[in-house]
């Protein structure tokens, strides 16, 4: 599995967007996994910083990102979008 499947995959869960036989078997294993439910919560908690983080700033990118940051994500999105 890749980085952008195991997002693409919590994104749908988050959504409610999977079969339904897809989240009742992420769930069973949920249940019984506390390092899972964890980082879950670590997930969920994170796109809710991020939300409230784009809420207050707009479009800006914040003052504190790294320089070198914002530029090495302008340079993978054109790296991954060349192929697409």
């Amino acid at each position: 599995m890749t980085c952008r499947e195991l997002i693409e995959f919590l994104d749908e869960y988050e959504a409610g967007a999977q079969q339904p036989e897809v989240r009742a078997e992420f769930e069973r294993h949920l249940r019984v996994c506390p390092q899972c439910r964890d980082y879950l919560k670590t997930y969920r908690d994170t796109l809710v910083l991020a939300r409230a983080s784009c809420e207050e700033h707009g479009d800006r990118v914040p003052d504190e990102v790294p320089e070198d940051l914002v530029r090495a994500v302008l340079a993978a999105q054109r790296e991954g979008g060349a192929g697409h």
